[in-house]
């Protein structure tokens, strides 16, 4: 790095053959639309990434059960290198070009495109009109926050929707607030919440006094499908300029694979989804009060 490049990376997690080609998707869209910005990704085969030059690839086995806490890793090494990063899910992509100097990113803590505090995201299980599910998810998120002693209400707490979010460095709060995170992804997996990092993110950040601010993130011109198509159903966006980007999401994210890969590749995914069962009940044993009690 020298001084003419920007003190921010970009950062994601990718597993498997089809994440690993969406990652190289995004990483020509940064190449594109903000060349000096590295790209720092996780992944399980680093090698897919040799020929890409703003790609800095590491080596990365899962620790969460469905991959999703992982992210947290990912924004450990890119913090470990820059003093901003910005997170973004791998099957996103960038349409324009991302200035240099984006003062939202330099104010310390959590920026996030979308976050809500617990009476919104939770009103239909106030009102008592929420999937099982959700009503489960509130419940555990509830619990978690006892036992770091956060009032969920009086406290505001800020959860944050996952897919795209900066983090910048404070005086080592960022290091407390991954070491929480650690410990809120271990206690949402042991209750069956696997897909909980937003609301983790939320609880470690205010148990580690980092800040979470919601910003439109403007400079951040992006691409996600579920996103794209409620812009275009409000008439934000329009399908014939963005068809181009769901038609490259389908051919890698649904390849046509034969029935020995889809079958080899069932099985891997089941063995990865034990393996790490297993490992959270032995890691969680070493606090046996916070996780069983």
């Amino acid at each position: 790095m020298n001084q003419a490049e920007p003190e921010f990376c970009f950062c994601s997690i990718a597993f498997g053959k089809k994440y690993r080609a969406l990652a190289l998707l995004l990483a020509q869209d940064i190449e594109r639309y903000s060349p000096k910005t590295y790209f720092i990704v996780l992944t399980d085969n680093p090698s897919d990434f040799n020929k890409q030059a703003n790609i800095l690839a590491f080596k990365h086995r899962s620790q969460s059960v469905k991959f999703y806490h992982d992210k947290r890793f990912a924004i450990a090494k890119a913090l470990s290198l820059f003093n901003s990063c910005i997170f973004i899910d791998a099957d996103m992509r960038i349409l324009a070009p991302v200035p240099a100097d984006m003062q939202w990113i330099k104010k310390v803590g959590i920026t996030a495109r979308t976050c809500e505090i617990m009476p919104k995201k939770y009103a239909k299980v106030i009102a008592g009109t929420a999937s099982a599910k959700l009503c489960r998810e509130f419940q555990v998120t509830k619990k978690a926050a006892q036992k770091l002693n956060l009032d969920l209400e009086n406290e505001k707490i800020k959860f944050v929707y996952e897919y795209l979010f900066a983090v910048t460095k404070d005086s080592g709060k960022e290091l407390e607030f991954l070491k929480q995170w650690e410990t809120l992804a271990n206690y949402f997996e042991l209750n069956g919440i696997y897909d909980g990092e937003g609301n983790a993110i939320g609880l470690a950040a205010a148990k580690a006094g980092l800040d979470v601010r919601l910003s439109e993130m403007q400079g951040i011109s992006f691409f996600k499908d579920k996103t794209e198509l409620v812009r275009i159903q409000k008439g934000q966006s329009k399908m014939e300029e963005m068809s181009i980007y769901f038609e490259q999401q389908k051919m890698h994210e649904y390849p046509k694979r034969s029935l020995l890969e889809k079958v080899a590749a069932k099985l891997r995914q089941s063995i990865t989804h034990l393996y790490n069962l297993v490992r959270l009940r032995i890691v969680t044993l070493s606090k046996f009060d916070f996780y069983y009690r």
